[in-house]
């Protein structure tokens, strides 16, 4: 029989890691307060503070329940073990080992909430991706990084809402908005902002020559409440409206009544066209840029602001924080962690995740003066 004594013992430490990064005492206190708080007759009479408090409630079930079903699971393999050992049946052997790599997978999936740290990382996300230089092969990249997110998402369980889409001139898409719904979206998606650079043998190329095409993707964390985080001042608002057009499929409603809204100061633009009127239209876009703004307050003193306020400074040559080369080789590589893959199609699939970890420990590894 092997000895599973060491590997039972690590298994057991990275439990009572998990207590710690969960703050499992913390939610234990917690639910019963949110319980009475949720079955309260009047709890709609607020909405925005209902879908709060049913959010929290659902959020700190998950991580209790999580938590349980592993600590059960240790402690199941743990009695098997014991039962082994004292019996000599070998028998076992494969069984448990089995079960020790089960957990071993289910914790280093756990063991990603720990890298949440920021203040909404929790939360939806409000994206934007926006091809750059490559003409057309740049709008044919920018709806393949659309359809690599929306692939992303539904293997998450996440859902994906597209707000509002601008279709390339010849194919693919000159702008595309939307919002990455469930729980840690923005926690995850943050790390795709940015400029992502494909190569490969252009199909709108006669000569089959290579090329170059880039997109920008910006990432903010969304608010349904506009006015809780950030006042915004009309004055400093162009709000223009005109008819739904593009390639959105079912996601996109054509209607008479899209929105476009742009802060005068920041040259920041939100836009949506897939509710059914123009003031909820309206209400949406001034959600999103509600989003938008707040990430640029917070970071207004970083070298990056041209980035966050969705005015990247080159969608071009130099400016990439990610690179997917189809041609003359296969490798996707992330300039930021050194992360890379030459599983490409995989990736442009939708197998992102490796890249969102890798840039989470990345990040949390910074100095906070981010040197």
């Amino acid at each position: 029989m092997q000895d599973f004594s060491e590997q039972i013992s690590a298994i057991r430490s990275r439990l009572d890691e998990a207590a710690v990064y969960l703050r499992i005492p913390e939610l234990e206190a917690r639910r019963p307060q949110l319980e009475v708080e949720a079955s309260r007759p009047d709890l709609w009479d607020d909405p925005a503070r209902a879908r709060s408090v049913t959010s929290d409630l659902a959020a700190v079930v998950e991580d209790l329940d999580a938590y349980a079903r592993l600590a059960e699971a240790v402690d199941d393999v743990e009695v098997l073990y014991q039962l082994a050992r004292e019996e000599g049946d070998e028998s076992l052997e494969d069984e448990i080992a089995d079960a020790m790599a089960e957990l071993t997978s289910r914790f280093d999936e756990l063991e990603l909430r720990s890298l949440f740290t920021g203040e909404f990382d929790e939360r939806d996300a409000v994206c934007q991706i926006k091809s750059g230089e490559g003409g057309t092969d740049a709008q044919d990249w920018a709806s393949m990084l659309m359809r690599m997110y929306d692939r992303w998402a539904d293997n998450k369980g996440l859902d994906v809402e597209i707000t509002a889409v601008s279709e390339g001139t010849e194919a693919g898409l000159s702008t595309v908005e939307f919002i990455v719904k469930g729980r840690h979206a923005y926690g995850l998606m943050q790390s795709e902002h940015g400029v992502h650079r494909l190569v490969r043998i252009s199909p709108f190329n006669n000569e089959g020559k290579r090329q170059t095409a880039f997109s920008a993707v910006q990432v903010a964390p969304f608010f349904e409440e506009v006015g809780h985080q950030i006042e915004i001042d009309e004055k400093d608002l162009r709000i223009d409206t005109y008819r739904s057009s593009g390639a959105g499929g079912q996601h996109v409603n054509v209607t008479d009544s899209a929105v476009r809204i742009t802060h005068l100061p920041t040259g920041t633009v939100t836009s949506c066209q897939n509710e059914r009127s123009q003031h909820q239209n309206k209400d949406r876009a001034m959600q999103m840029m509600a989003s938008k703004l707040l990430v640029i307050e917070r970071k207004k003193r970083e070298d990056e602001i041209a980035g966050i306020t969705g005015e990247q400074r080159n969608v071009g040559f130099g400016s990439q924080i990610r690179s997917y080369v189809l041609q003359p080789y296969q490798m996707v590589k992330d300039l930021r962690t050194g992360h890379e893959t030459s599983q490409v199609e995989s990736v442009l699939n939708g197998n992102i995740d490796q890249f969102m970890e890798a840039w989470l420990q990345w990040s949390r590894a910074k100095p906070e003066d981010g040197r």
